[in-house]
């Protein structure tokens, strides 16, 4: 991970945070083609003080990527859905330092489905759920080593993009979890790619996301691809950016064919738009 664990000269225990705005970091090593977003779902750019070697920094208990700044490290920290507006805090080489995320509205998103049981699943369902919330906790936080992502991705499939990421989901009049993803409108079949480079490192067809690829981009940032009709991809694979996962399908919780493209960062899923750099 590129961790150290001497301490960056911080002068007091409690520190506060300076939240980066729309900047390019292309001219420095690391560069972050993306759009800070400090609100729930989005992501936090915070400037860390001190220079080598790279402070070890936390939130909410899993690591932080953190890339070199114009003036030291800036922590590229993903935020929950979960996530309250106001003060919030890294843990930066045993000490605190402060930010503020900022509030943020989502939609609400009514959905009808056919099959019940995705709305209320039955006892044998939620068993199978759990059994799978087992297998995907680790995925979705994978941090491979000798993998440092680019952080700006491409689209892994064509297609016209919804608003969907956080949306308030009313699925048959029953309140559900927020949507944690981005839907991609897409025929069956169509071709899922890479959006960037990473090692694969679980697939399965789970209850909800149906025939699902999760791919590790390094640094604790992975993508989830889902609802697929077709992997084409097995645990343990290095892919490149483009290369082929699977096919659009409407496999597991779909009420017709699309990609569902999510991506966490250091195990919060985050809205994926802000990462898009270029489209297929």
């Amino acid at each position: 991970m590129n961790r150290c664990p001497i301490a960056c000269r911080l002068l007091f225990p409690i520190l506060v945070g300076t939240v980066v705005g729309p900047m390019v970091f292309g001219a420095e090593p690391g560069a972050l083609p993306l759009k800070p977003s400090p609100f729930p779902g989005g992501v936090a750019v915070i400037r860390i003080q001190g220079r080598d070697p790279a402070p070890k920094v936390t939130y909410r208990g899993e690591p932080v990527l953190m890339r070199r700044g114009a003036a030291g490290w800036v922590a590229v920290v993903g935020l929950p859905l979960s996530a309250k507006p106001g003060r919030d805090q890294l843990e930066v080489d045993g000490h605190t330092v402060l930010f503020t995320i900022k509030p943020k509205r989502y939609p609400e998103q009514r959905v009808h489905l056919e099959d019940q049981r995705k709305v209320t699943p039955n006892a044998e369902d939620e068993a199978r759920i759990a059994k799978e919330q087992l297998l995907i906790a680790p995925a979705r936080k994978a941090w491979p080593e000798g993998f440092i992502p680019s952080l700006g991705f491409r689209q892994p499939t064509p297609g016209s993009l919804t608003a969907s990421f956080g949306m308030r989901r009313i699925f048959n009049g029953v309140p559900r979890s927020p949507h944690s993803g981005l839907d991609i409108r897409a025929p069956q079949g169509q071709t899922v790619r890479a959006p960037a480079a990473g090692v694969v490192v679980l697939t399965g067809d789970f209850f909800f996301s149906g025939n699902s690829v999760f791919v590790a981009h390094g640094e604790g940032v992975v993508s989830l691809l889902c609802h697929l009709s077709k992997i084409s991809v097995k645990e343990g694979q290095t892919v490149q950016a483009g290369e082929v996962l699977g096919e659009v399908g409407m496999t597991g919780r779909a009420s017709g064919p699309h990609l569902h493209w999510s991506l966490s960062l250091n195990n919060a899923w985050v809205d994926p738009r802000l990462f898009l750099g270029s489209r297929p």
